[in-house]
């Protein structure tokens, strides 16, 4: 728990929603230049036209299936999760000491757990009295 942000190891993984999008897409694309392979060769001079529409409707395609890919394994890669800080109240038992202490939270720590450890003022008993996760405010950005 020392770093506060980690990066998540997705490796690069792609929705299946968006994977079936790209797909069908793709198909699309194949079936346009096909169909304008074939209608170049047999068409002739007469649709020759509609052959390079085809063509340039099948290579846009390409070209967005491509760029979807690329832009959705890149926003996968930088997905970052912040870890927030859990805290610790330590109080003192003894009812005229008020020692409190915080400190970071260890594990098997728990809400009314009696510690080992006297209090450093009176030599008092100690028990955990809270657990809190620091929650801290993201930094607010201004478009100029």
């Amino acid at each position: 728990m020392t770093s506060q942000t980690q990066t998540k190891t997705t490796n690069n993984k792609i929705s299946s929603y968006l994977m079936l999008i790209i797909l069908i897409v793709v198909a699309l694309a194949v079936v346009a230049l096909f169909l304008a392979v074939q209608t170049f060769i047999e068409g002739g001079s007469d649709n020759q036209l509609a052959a390079i529409m085809l063509a340039g409707i099948g290579l846009i395609a390409l070209a967005i299936a491509g760029f979807l890919i690329h832009q959705s394994r890149k926003q996968a890669a930088e997905v970052k999760l912040e870890i927030p800080k859990v805290m610790t109240i330590i109080e003192c038992q003894n009812k005229g000491c008020n020692n409190k202490t915080i400190r970071e939270f260890q594990r098997g720590d728990y809400v009314f757990k009696e510690l080992d450890v006297t209090c450093p003022k009176c030599n008092g008993r100690q028990m955990i009295t809270a657990a809190y996760k620091e929650i801290r405010e993201k930094e607010k950005t201004y478009a100029v």
